[in-house]
């Protein structure tokens, strides 16, 4: 594993532009001669778009294999790409909503999907007037890889949470305008975690609810991360704040909201999003389903 993080890190300090040949590469190995899951990345593009024709859906399919070899070597150079090239390679819009939230002395909760290139929202810490900013992750069984995607998530003034100790951690911690959380709140559940679904893609979908506690309970600055790939190593992030209907969220309002926003934006651009993964395979153990 040690001589494996060596390779990264040396792939990590070659400028993006030849990393995109290395990209080129790895396409054509994993689409043309491995078939990484491509039977998983189909199957989940039938279910989703049953009104497209076959042909419509492979093209979306192969582009969709062109940005994940390319959120691999993105990844790659996410341990040691300066601040600076982030901030010409990803651009922050409608950043007031930021200084809305400090103003209005509330903490912002950021709820993202898995699209590409989700791991350079680090740099965000740089931009924001929060003075903490805290990614959200998923601990992994290597306790090597979890001390190194930590270091990853920490760079630029970030201070990662483990998901099973974000929400305690912020009960625990003043709401008062000066942390944001970075949630990628479409994370599937596991079985035994399973409790409620929605309809997400024109399929019964089980959803991560942990930051619905936060938004029935206590008055944050919920905030929709809109993300899209401009053209190659370029991205553009638009923030929309999400409000309640009413005078503050019910139970699942928050949750049915960022599937609502997240679903126009994959329509948007289908072959942004991580269909390799097998995001629907727990529907049987949906407890509560919304309509």
């Amino acid at each position: 594993m040690k001589l494996l993080f060596k390779f990264i890190l040396f792939f990590s300090r070659i400028p993006l532009r030849f990393l995109y040949l290395i990209s080129d590469l790895i396409f054509f190995t994993i689409y043309y001669i491995v078939g990484y899951r491509r039977k998983v990345v189909a199957e989940n593009l039938q279910h989703s778009f049953p009104e497209k024709s076959p042909e419509e859906r492979k093209k979306i399919e192969k582009k969709f294999y062109i940005n994940f070899c390319d959120y691999i070597v993105e990844t790659f150079r996410s341990f040691t790409i300066s601040s600076n090239e982030l901030r010409v390679r990803v651009q922050h819009l409608n950043q007031d909503i930021f200084h809305e939230a400090k103003a209005e002395n509330k903490n912002v909760i950021l709820l993202a999907g898995h699209i590409f290139n989700w791991e350079w929202y680090n740099a965000l810490a740089t931009i924001v007037p929060q003075q903490n900013s805290f990614p959200v992750y998923r601990k992994v069984q290597s306790g090597f890889w979890e001390e190194k995607i930590k270091s990853l998530r920490n760079r630029f003034g970030n201070h990662p949470l483990e998901a099973r100790e974000v929400i305690k951690h912020i009960f625990k911690n003043p709401n008062d305008g000066n942390s944001v959380y970075m949630f990628v709140a479409d994370q599937t559940p596991h079985h035994s975690e399973v409790t409620y679904g929605l309809n997400f893609l024109n399929q019964k979908t089980p959803a991560f609810v942990g930051y619905d506690k936060l938004a029935t309970r206590m008055d944050f600055a919920f905030v929709f991360c809109d993300m899209k790939k401009v053209k190659r190593g370029f991205y553009q992030i638009n923030y929309y704040r999400i409000y309640p209907d009413g005078e503050k969220f019910v139970e699942h309002e928050v949750v049915r909201k960022f599937y609502d926003l997240l679903e126009n934006t994959i329509n948007k651009k289908p072959d942004n999003y991580l269909w390799s993964h097998r995001r629907w395979k727990y529907q049987s153990a949906i407890k509560v389903m919304e309509d």
